[in-house]
């Protein structure tokens, strides 16, 4: 697959995945060998139930096309997304690369989607029930800041009786200007106002907010102010970074790349950190889901004792393959 493009590698590897799951007695097969399944591994947060705590983050899955696929490879929950009101084609290509000397990844896909409406239709085909599903919402790049809550709007009245939770993502680096929503003005009207159209609901979904790991100790210290004054569920720590300290790729690599949000092992101290600092001055209360850097058991546990109580993975599978997913479960079970 290293030897392809990532974006084709991606495609392809998907594609066989859901051919050979079409065969029930292969499929059977794959999931015996990939799911761990015991009731000790069972998570009860924001109201759901979490087969498992290792779920697939956002970007994976955008159009919700794979989401029956990777619950047969074992995850205990998939965000689909980020979703947009519109349709849009993100990105010219290549805006997927590899770094494999660092085990890490920078993409600047910039929300390429089919579109709210075409993910309800396939939902509407029929949802898979014995996993948990998260809806990542975003803006239309062509949609300016001032606007940008009517696209969250939308987003979320559309998806709301297909997700079990919602994810407001405003904290990708490859849409322009989106990480300005993170400020504290602007995103405590957002927030309040998807709240607003929450709680009318006859049942309230979770929303979550998925931050940068960029951010400084006084805008995470704006963040959790902002959880307290919005009432939303909890937080994804982190997003991908715009950082490029500390990298094995040469200087002229990166250079050659250009933008984009780099993700992968370069990541996972820094996500760490923010997990850490949000769940110690939230005096151990905010519910935490922890991503970024995870392409070990050992990777994952560390989330967890750092207050993650669910976590993510995206980057580790291109590296370590599904057999994550089963590795990282056995490993908390080894330690229950």
């Amino acid at each position: 697959m290293f030897l392809l493009s990532p974006e084709k590698a991606h495609h392809l590897t998907l594609t066989l995945f859901n051919i050979i799951l079409s065969i029930p007695i292969v499929s059977q097969l794959v999931r015996s060998n990939f799911q761990v399944k015991d009731k000790r591994l069972e998570r009860r947060l924001f109201g759901l139930t979490f087969p498992n705590p290792v779920g697939l983050a956002a970007g994976f899955d955008k159009d919700g096309k794979h989401y029956k696929t990777m619950a047969a490879l074992g995850f205990g929950f998939v965000e689909v997304g980020t979703v947009t009101p519109l349709p849009q084609d993100g990105n010219p290509q290549p805006r997927l690369f590899r770094l494999p000397d660092d085990e890490g990844v920078i993409n600047r896909m910039g929300f390429n989607n089919d579109g709210m409406d075409a993910l309800v239709e396939r939902f509407k085909k029929g949802r898979l029930q014995n996993i948990v599903v998260g809806g990542n919402i975003g803006k239309n790049k062509i949609t300016p800041n001032e606007q940008a809550a009517s696209d969250y709007q939308k987003c979320f009245e559309a998806l709301f009786q297909y997700v079990d939770y919602f994810v407001v993502n405003v904290s990708s680096p490859n849409t322009p200007n989106l990480r300005a929503l993170q400020d504290k003005e602007p995103l405590t009207k957002l927030l309040n106002l998807l709240q607003k159209l929450n709680h009318a609901k006859t049942a309230p979904k979770p929303i979550l907010l998925k931050i940068a790991p960029d951010l400084t100790d006084s805008q995470l210290d704006d963040i959790l102010e902002i959880v307290e004054t919005t009432k939303i569920d909890g937080i994804i720590a982190t997003n991908t970074t715009i950082s490029r300290e500390g990298l094995k790729a040469s200087k002229d690599r990166i250079a050659e790349i250009g933008n984009g949000g780099l993700s992968g092992q370069p990541l996972k101290d820094r996500a760490t950190e923010v997990i850490r600092y949000l769940y110690e001055k939230s005096n151990r209360q905010l519910k935490i889901i922890g991503v970024g850097g995870i392409g070990s058991a050992a990777d994952a546990l560390e989330k967890l004792d750092a207050g993650a109580c669910l976590i993510q993975i995206y980057s580790g599978l291109i590296y370590e393959g599904p057999n994550l997913v089963k590795n990282i479960n056995k490993a908390i079970l080894k330690r229950s």
